[in-house]
């Protein structure tokens, strides 16, 4: 398998919901491989359309695309990041929405806080894929389409190792094969799909190096 190492640094703040505390809405500071994935094939392989009438999400029929091609791409880990705490508030026009104070809550309900991941915000991820490909320079992420930027190291090609290694990337759960159950390892909580960090394993894996080391068999996959 070819496995490329990719940095990412953000140009823009970066927010979706992970978490809803009140009238603060937290990001985490991993990107999920759905939206990475999403980010970097959206124009080439998955060909998802500007307006979906439906809010159902198609992980399974898009990402089993990424399947038939040998691609996996991997969350995104910090290397270095900050955040920004933005404060919003709508105002209550009459003509453009009911004027409420309170909506049933004991906080008012046009007015929030979003804690932002910063600008030059760098990560780290991965993908692994069986022929060449080409990875667009610049992607957007999050609920504002923010702007970030690719910079993919030279592709190298790997062949599977054996015995006990800790992911140097964060995974998705679902997409491990059953010869690596999980044992031992932090857990992100974040939606659609919690992820795991620091996790060890022993059977086969991928060594870029003596610390870069990655769970081998890799690929999506959605319980039925």
């Amino acid at each position: 398998m070819l496995i490329t190492r990719c940095r990412l640094t953000l140009h823009d703040t970066v927010f979706f919901a992970t978490r809803e505390m009140g009238t603060l809405y937290e990001t985490e500071r991993f990107f999920h491989n759905y939206a990475l994935s999403y980010a970097l094939f959206n124009d080439s392989l998955l060909k998802v359309p500007y307006f979906w009438a439906s809010y159902r999400p198609r992980y399974a029929e898009d990402m089993e695309k990424l399947n038939q091609r040998g691609i996996y791409v991997t969350p995104a880990r910090p290397i270095r990041w900050d955040y920004l705490l933005i404060t919003w508030k709508m105002a209550q026009v009459s003509y453009h929405r009911q004027s409420a104070k309170f909506g049933g809550r004991n906080y008012p309900a046009n007015y929030g806080r979003a804690k932002e991941i910063a600008p030059e915000s760098e990560f780290e991820f991965f993908v692994i894929h069986k022929e060449p490909v080409t990875l667009p320079r610049w992607i957007r992420l999050g609920k504002w389409a923010s702007k970030a930027l690719v910079e993919p190291q030279k592709s190298v090609q790997m062949d599977v190792s054996k015995g006990a290694f800790v992911s140097a990337s964060p995974l998705n759960p679902l997409d491990l094969p059953k010869s690596l159950p999980l044992t031992v390892y932090d857990l992100v909580s974040m939606p659609p799909v919690s992820l795991v960090n620091n996790a060890r394993f022993e059977g086969e894996h991928y060594a870029l190096d003596e610390k870069t080391k990655l769970p081998a068999h890799l690929r999506y996959t959605f319980p039925t």
